[in-house]
């Protein structure tokens, strides 16, 4: 496939990569080279794979940054974020390094909270590094992950320690600027220890019209009685190609919520897996797209129930336009011995032209008796009888189409629990799907 350029490229420059890295990402990073040599990129012929249209975009010849150049960019300057009483820590990541120049929160944060780039984590923190990083891409064989920790050098490091509860969200910034084709592999870890509550709002945004591979893998552990908020926000352009995975492992009584948000994007793969590994752990995964022209995304998903008691809950939602292309792959996997699971899985597809194309796959793989459990998918188009009882009480047909839209999305949204964001989410959705344009430079949020 596409593999031998970077093959080549590691073995021209390890040492560079090394040099320039986070000492954390050095300690398995000629193991996992070796582990993608083997595998490689994932193709269409794997049935995990069998809608992910990423591969086909790596034979572009990216840029990667391994001597860490400057890259000129003031993030306040270009991403004004204005989520009216969101009040967040702001954060950035400039392509794949953590940023530390002007425009970031300058405010402390609670004593004990962290923030910062692997780089100065592995220099800090190396006992929590050893005790968590990596500890789920261990067993991993996916080519996309070996080829991550053989090339990631920075990300960033969230961690939260016991019974800390940090009222305020973070914000934190992915931003793609180049200005030749530019590929950024980013690692990041987040930890919230026993008892603690946090939430965290990443967007995604693109500056330069150039073309961007980002291959972002976070891995989220989330300690008893803890609670945590993850919520993704795309706006990217159609020459941008995502790969984002996240893992994440709940221990007894933990609640979290993980919620993927995309308004613009060119082609785009989540993968999301979760391993519910104490008795009443809760989990609600979801995510809602709006998309057209010929955008593609994908949602791959992973809920694992280890033990018994637990709850999971998963939704998620497309609106199709113009010949955009959606997939949604979601298992649940309740293990022998996980009594008293309940676990539910409902996809809802909207194509609003004959060019668009939605593929679901929804799963249940069950190996203990007293659970219960639910999934099932739909696509289809808008109801014309509410379409048409609407027009009869004096709405015209373009209102009345995006007033059922805005309420085929609205229970995905409900679901944030930051009121701000979730207040302005419903007003950039009902913008885009009006089809207006961002009226700021920056992100979507503006």
């Amino acid at each position: 496939m596409n593999e031998q350029p970077y093959i080549d490229l590691y073995k021209q420059t390890v040492e560079s990569i090394k040099k320039h890295s986070a000492a954390c990402l050095n300690t398995r990073r000629d193991e996992a080279f070796e582990r993608f040599t083997a595998v490689g990129f994932p193709t269409k012929n794997e049935e995990n794979y069998l809608y992910c249209h990423l591969m086909e975009h790596l034979g572009i010849d990216y840029g990667l940054n391994i001597n860490r150049i400057n890259i000129p960019v003031d993030p306040s300057n270009v991403f004004k974020c204005d989520v009216p009483g969101i009040q967040a820590y702001l954060y950035f990541i400039l392509n794949d390094q953590f940023y530390t120049g002007s425009g970031a929160t300058s405010k402390p944060l609670p004593d004990g909270v962290v923030m910062c780039s692997m780089i100065e984590a592995s220099e800090r923190y190396p006992e929590l590094l050893a005790t968590y990083l990596g500890k789920q891409t261990a067993n991993k064989k996916d080519g996309f992950t070996a080829f991550n920790e053989a090339f990631a050098q920075d990300g960033f490091f969230f961690y939260v320690p016991k019974n800390v509860v940090l009222e305020t969200p973070i914000q934190l910034i992915n931003i793609l600027r180049s200005d030749v084709d530019l590929m950024a592999n980013g690692r990041n870890l987040i930890v919230l220890e026993s008892g603690a509550q946090a939430k965290l709002l990443v967007c995604d945004h693109t500056m330069d019209d150039v073309n961007f591979f980002a291959n972002r893998l976070t891995e989220i552990f989330v300690g008893e009685n803890a609670h945590f908020d993850y919520y993704a926000l795309e706006n990217t352009h159609n020459k941008t190609n995502s790969l984002s995975q996240i893992l994440v492992e709940q221990q007894a009584n933990s609640r979290l919520i993980t919620n993927i948000i995309g308004l613009n994007n060119g082609r785009t793969r989540n993968q999301i897996e979760i391993d519910l590994n104490g008795e009443g752990a809760e989990t609600w995964l979801g995510g809602m797209l709006v998309s057209d022209r010929s955008q593609q995304t994908e949602n791959f998903t992973v809920i694992r129930h280890n033990v018994p008691r637990c709850h999971s809950n998963e939704l998620f939602k497309y609106i199709l336009n113009g010949a955009a292309e959606g997939a949604f792959s979601g298992r649940i996997v309740v293990q022998k011995g996980a009594q008293k699971t309940e676990a539910y899985q409902t996809n809802r597809n909207i194509c609003l032209t004959k060019e668009a194309r939605m593929f679901a796959k929804p799963q249940l793989e069950i190996y203990a008796d007293d659970v219960k459990c639910g999934h099932g998918a739909t696509t289809g188009q808008l109801d014309e009888a509410a379409l048409f009882y609407m027009q009869t009480r004096g709405i015209g047909y373009e209102e009345a189409r995006m007033l059922l839209l805005l309420a085929f999305t609205s229970d995905v949204l409900e679901h944030v629990e930051i009121d701000a964001l979730r207040d302005r989410l419903h007003f950039l959705v009902e913008k885009r799907l009006r089809g207006e344009e961002s009226k700021c430079k920056g992100c979507v949020i503006c």
